[in-house]
């Protein structure tokens, strides 16, 4: 859970990027319930849903509550996370990526290389919020007006300007996928290490993973939605 990291009315601006989409920790109860997937998805069932939305509006109205003590009033913070553009989040696959790790897992399954208890029980505490869930957070906790809201798409391979020659996409796509396999990797090996024990072995997992994200690039590449947010702490006259 978050804590005070600054002395009261100490700040003038704050500044965070890609990480309050992060929760606390893994919402209460989901148990098995969300089966093969290991994070939100158009397949996973209501009380998962509701579970992973909970868990967000806790620590995100935690984490302005804990801002808007440290913050001087009308003092500025800006926010960018990973959100997702609908509100009903099993009408879209907006996080392609993890859904994909989902996939590599079931298939290493299915092969005899993970078990599949253990993939039934691992979830990954992350929670794309709407927009509108964003908004309803920062009204009902009361500390910051929200001043502006903007989103964007961001590429998750930030490497854009290669050639287009149609030669070139074969070798566009591999860079691709073993770009975002890395990042992947980067933030999901130590939770698959504490979850699945000496059970996995890591870089075969991302050895599938990186070729199933090539064939995913071979069709259409990803990105996720980023809504950025500017607020302001509220004073004494508001």
């Amino acid at each position: 859970m978050a804590n005070f990291i600054f002395p009261n009315n100490s700040l003038h601006f704050a500044y965070s990027t890609s990480s309050i989409h992060w929760l606390s920790q893994i919402p209460q109860g989901l148990g098995k319930s969300n089966k093969e997937n290991i994070y939100l998805t158009t397949t996973s069932p209501p009380q998962v849903f509701e579970a992973y939305s909970n868990q967000f509006e806790r620590d995100f109205t935690t984490f302005l509550k804990l801002r808007g003590e440290e913050i001087r009033g009308g003092g500025r913070m800006v926010l960018a996370l990973v959100g997702r553009s609908v509100a009903d989040p099993t009408s879209k696959d907006e996080f392609k990526p993890i859904t994909l790790l989902s996939e590599t897992l079931s298939d290493m399954v299915a092969e005899g290389l993970v078990k599949e208890e253990d993939l039934h029980s691992f979830n990954i505490p992350i929670y794309a919020p709407s927009i509108e869930e964003i908004k309803t957070a920062i009204q009902s906790e009361g500390s910051f007006n929200l001043d502006k809201m903007e989103v964007a798409l961001v590429a998750l391979d930030a490497n854009e300007d290669y050639n287009n020659n149609d030669n070139m996409v074969s070798d566009k796509n591999n860079m691709s996928s073993n770009f975002v396999a890395n990042f992947v990797r980067a933030f999901a090996e130590p939770m698959l290490a504490a979850h699945f024990g000496s059970s996995i072995n890591v870089d075969v997992v991302f050895d599938v993973y990186a070729k199933n994200m090539d064939e995913h690039f071979s069709v259409e590449g990803s990105s996720y939605f980023t809504p950025v947010i500017s607020l302001t702490r509220k004073t004494m006259t508001d």
